[in-house]
């Protein structure tokens, strides 16, 4: 028992040395998402760590495993909708994004629940869902147009 305790806890320290890529690539703010105030403060505070540039990593984005976990999520978000790079997603796909961050939205998908345990402030309101998808719902009639 001893010798497993002293092998996981060797790993364990070995594993901190693979380091992860925590980056936040430049953007322009003529590239990034414009939307009203209200609408902003909502997409910053629940979605702009993992959807956009501005990613803030925490002190145990430090720590292997769970520093691999964090950096392949936001990785993923920023390809799947990154909103510093908006205005230059191509419009059928921004629609296809759109669309789909109606639905996680309203159905409560996002921000997800792993994001939400460190991050109570994180969680929207009925409300803040109903201001989102309003706002996705607009921006998508304006592109349709």
């Amino acid at each position: 028992m001893k010798k497993t305790i002293i092998t996981i806890l060797i790993l364990f320290i070995a594993i901190q040395f693979i380091r992860i890529e925590k980056t936040n690539p430049p953007f322009e703010e003529k590239t990034a998402l414009n939307a009203p105030e209200n609408v902003k403060a909502i997409l910053k505070r629940s979605c702009y760590d993992c959807h956009s540039n501005e990613t803030k990593w925490p002190w145990y984005s430090n720590i292997a495993p769970l520093s691999w976990s964090i950096a392949s999520h936001v990785k993923d978000a920023r390809a799947a909708f990154n909103f510093s790079n908006y205005e230059n997603i191509k419009t059928d796909i921004k629609i296809k994004r759109l669309k789909r961050a109606v639905q996680t939205v309203n159905n409560s998908m996002m921000p997800l629940s792993s994001y939400l345990w460190f991050h109570k402030d994180a969680k929207l309101t009925k409300n803040e869902k109903k201001i989102l998808s309003d706002w996705f719902q607009k921006e998508l009639n304006r592109l349709k147009l």
